[in-house]
């Protein structure tokens, strides 16, 4: 099939390159782009693996026991006793 094909710059200078990297027609060039990207298109897509986030820093401790942060929130509280076991 016979067409008239505009190309952006980019896209351009990116064909010219491979046309001149594998020492071959434009049309070769052209064709071989499309299809492969029209593959790429087509393919049933993969699942992606699932990545589990990675340790993060969280900073210091500002209470070193359970005791003393339950200390803490029984002065800032309510006035209701909180217990640790």
């Amino acid at each position: 099939m016979r067409t008239t094909l505009t190309l952006d710059d980019d896209n351009a200078v990116r064909v010219e390159r491979l046309r001149k990297e594998r020492d071959i027609g434009l049309k070769d060039v052209v064709n071989d782009v499309i299809r492969r990207g029209l593959d790429a298109l087509e393919a049933p897509s993969r699942p992606r693996p699932r990545q589990m986030p990675g340790p993060a820093d969280l900073g210091a401790l500002l209470f070193p026991s359970m005791k003393e942060a339950l200390a803490a929130l029984d002065e800032a509280g309510d006035g209701r006793k909180l217990v640790h076991p």
